[in-house]
């Protein structure tokens, strides 16, 4: 009983103990490893656009991101109106594989999670590409 797995709390340690006996902890860190990469790859790409900042630490798989707006004079400023997320909502669509969107502070945050298994740097760019083209799809349409 004492060296088991635990029973109780509706087998909430025979999924890790399921995933650790597929992979092995040595893959399993392997994989969190490489996830930890891809987002902070996307996060870098994040970072060089003008149009878009970083908005938490990427310490795991999930990058946090917001779009900035630009105004009449053409600076780009940080805005978390509700006209500002209602922009953002078409973009959506065309991208759910990839990215999910909350609210962080108060502001309309569009957010990668990386987690599946087999994501790559080519899943990872073209999430890149599809929001990048959607913003500035939108940013014209404006």
């Amino acid at each position: 009983m004492d060296t088991g797995i635990q029973l109780g709390r509706r087998f909430r340690s025979l999924k890790l103990w399921m995933i650790l006996r597929h992979f092995g902890a040595a893959r399993l860190r392997d994989v969190l490893r490489e996830h930890i990469r891809l987002a902070h790859e996307f996060a870098e790409r994040v970072d060089a656009h003008p149009d878009f900042e970083r908005l938490a630490p990427v310490p795991f798989g999930v990058v946090s991101a917001f779009g900035r707006t630009r105004d009449s004079s053409g600076s780009a400023r940080l805005s978390s109106t509700a006209s500002t997320s209602g922009c953002w909502r078409p973009s959506m669509p065309a991208v759910t594989v990839f990215l999910s969107h909350t609210r962080l502070n108060g502001a309309f945050v569009i957010r990668m999670a990386i987690g599946h298994l087999r994501t790559t740097s080519a899943h990872t760019a073209r999430a890149w590409e599809l929001l990048s083209h959607h913003t500035a799809a939108l940013a014209l349409a404006r």
